[in-house]
């Protein structure tokens, strides 16, 4: 949830970390800290707010060419300077920065304390800055691994010694750790977006390795001590694309990249000889294709909504049996695992902890597991069997919009693969193909009706409580657009399906609780517009997401045109409509709206 930073080498340390910590601000966080190894003295400077408040109070007197830095997210302790990170030991000589959660913090608390040292925050990381300063060894790096043995949780942590003044020594157990190499320096980041602007080659760590980092290289090894043997890979994106331009926020900058997002998504993948799509990622022949039996899609937040969409789009094209599954649930009910199903783990990030432990445990189990994953060389894509990268390019907003899109795109190409092996005709795949390409003018068509968009929304704000409400392939995004709605503008918003309605949730349909309504122009389109009446007969203000010449109620309080594709595809571009309306609802009501409360874009912690 956190973001690290690191730097070694002969610049002033502390411009770098601050700047790659600015870097990080989209993960969420709600204080901030670095420090930095001076001469003589080990210098720490931490406090709760934003990196840019750290910024103008640094001391004038902050040298030293080596240090860390982090952005925390709550968990143990509210936010507060002594709750930040960098913590540091008893003696004042070593400081620790840490991404995720101790377990057994507690117990590790009461024996420190029963020995006599005086804690100063309530985090579970501070126990580790006085486990390592107590700890035997020659070497911080056996220090470490000795503090190490005695905690229990997941971790990413880089630590500082005035001792060891020419080193940070890093460990990761479940949060992700990056190392940047440059020239006469090294880096250090939970995100490459940290690093980005200083080098482009970067090395992965894997679980249980830890490395050394100096100014002139690193090493890897397990917390055995034994060596590894890493290679560099070459970061895809630049550090211009982590920069706004000319948008106020990253999430409309986003919204506004999406037809190119998509077009990258498909670009060299369509096989227009064959009506298919090609997806060598998948490491998997025709013959093992034919095999699988069911689909089984795993993913957190709107990647689980896209998950639905795709299992419908899967289920329809290729008829496979397909659903989608919450990942954080997955595990912990103890899932049949089957080896004729194939499951999809899907995440931005690659880093979800929840998604990336369910793909641990269903290969633990034997299941064949791909990913539909944004950043190349993350955990999830390093863990799976084969996947599909989504080339949406960066998302620094913590609500996701180009990167859904993408999962969308990405899950109707592994449908239409997997049809096509089976038994959709060319003419099927020619024509889901073409609609694939059309696409990107669709979703530029839509954004183009921002303006109107943005009036709707402000009425939309006004109101404390929404229905969002759709039916089969309107359903999932009806519940992508609740969750738009509420996690930015942080008005109540439930989802349900249109047919559900009559169950028991139309007795809060009032004057007071507008319906957003997704209609799309298929072959339940009479039954849609039949509930639309059911919702305006009992005073509902009704807001009507639909296809060009569909017939809504009159008096309804707007009506969102979307152009019509084909009816598989058409849930992609009935959601980007609800993108815009959260955004400039949020915007209404004068939110942060790429960094919204509570929140963090990578959960790497359960």
């Amino acid at each position: 949830m956190c973001g690290i930073v690191g730097y070694v080498g002969t610049k002033p340390a502390a411009p770098i970390l601050v700047d790659g910590l600015a870097r990080l601000e989209y993960r969420g966080y709600d204080s901030a800290g670095v420090a930095v190894l001076g001469s003589s003295e080990l210098k720490v400077h931490k406090d709760a707010g934003r990196v840019r408040e750290l910024e103008a109070s640094l001391p004038k007197r902050f040298g030293g060419k080596l240090g860390i830095g982090h952005t925390r997210w709550a968990t143990h302790g509210g936010p507060s300077k002594d709750n930040a990170h960098p913590h540091a030991s008893g003696n004042e000589r070593i400081a620790v920065v840490h991404n995720g959660i101790f377990d057994n913090a507690g117990a590790l608390r009461t024996q420190l304390e029963d020995a006599g040292v005086k804690l100063r925050s309530e985090t579970d990381t501070e126990v580790l800055a006085h486990l390592i300063e107590q700890s035997d060894g020659a070497t911080l790096e056996e220090k470490v691994m000795a503090a190490l043995r005695r905690i229990e949780g997941t971790y990413g942590i880089a630590v500082i010694d005035l001792d060891f003044p020419d080193r940070i020594v890093v460990a990761r157990n479940g949060s992700p750790l990056i190392l940047g190499i440059g020239d006469g320096e090294m880096h250090v980041a939970s995100d490459a977006a940290a690093l980005i602007r200083y080098t482009r080659q970067v090395v992965y760590l894997d679980d249980g390795e830890m490395a050394t980092v100096r100014a002139d290289g690193y090493r890897t090894f397990t917390q055995d001590a034994a060596p590894t043997t890493k290679t560099a890979k070459t970061v895809e994106w630049e550090a211009d694309e982590y920069e706004r331009g000319l948008h106020e926020h990253f999430m409309m900058k986003e919204i506004h990249e999406q037809p190119d997002a998509v077009g990258r998504a498909i670009r060299g993948r369509l096989d227009e000889r064959f009506h298919t799509v090609h997806l060598g990622g998948l490491n998997m022949d025709a013959r093992e294709a034919r095999e699988i039996k069911r689909v089984k899609i795993l993913g957190c937040g709107s990647a689980y909504y896209a998950g639905q969409m795709g299992a419908q789009f899967i289920e329809e094209v290729a008829r496979i049996p397909a659903d989608a599954e919450p990942a954080s649930e997955f595990r912990y009910r103890n899932p049949v695992v089957e080896r004729d199903t194939l499951y999809v783990a899907v995440s931005q990030s690659g880093e979800t902890l929840d998604t990336l432990v369910a793909v641990q445990e269903l290969k633990r189990k034997g299941g064949r597991v791909i990913g539909l994953v944004n950043a190349v060389g993350s955990s999830i894509a390093r863990e799976v069997d084969g996947g599909v990268y989504l080339h949406a390019g960066p998302e620094v907003s913590v609500a996701s919009t180009k990167a859904l899109t993408n999962m969308a795109v990405g899950f109707a190409m592994l449908g239409i693969h997997l049809g096509r092996i089976r038994d959709v005709s060319p003419a099927d795949g020619r024509r889901l193909i073409d609609g694939l390409k059309k696409l990107p003018e669709d979703i530029a068509a839509i954004v183009a009706q921002e303006e109107e968009l943005a009036k709707i929304a402000g009425r939309l704000a006004k109101h404390e409580s929404l229905f969002f409400v759709g039916r089969t392939r309107g359903y999932p995004v009806a519940r992508e657009g609740a969750q738009k709605l509420k996690e930015i503008s942080y008005r109540h918003a439930e989802a349900y399906q249109t047919s559900e309605l009559k169950h028991g949730p139309l007795a809060l349909i009032s004057p007071d609780v507008p319906t957003v309504a997704i209609v799309p122009d298929d072959e339940l389109l009479d039954r849609n517009i039949g509930a639309l009446h059911e919702i305006g007969a009992r005073s509902g203000p009704l807001y009507v997401v639909t296809h060009p010449g569909v017939e809504v109620p009159d008096g309804v309080a707007a009506k969102i045109v979307v152009p019509k594709n084909e009816h598989e595809l058409d849930p992609i571009l009935l959601t980007i409509p609800l993108q815009i309306i959260a955004y400039y609802a949020a915007v209404a009501l004068g939110h942060d709206v790429d960094k919204p409360r509570n929140l963090a874009k990578s959960v790497t912690v359960e």
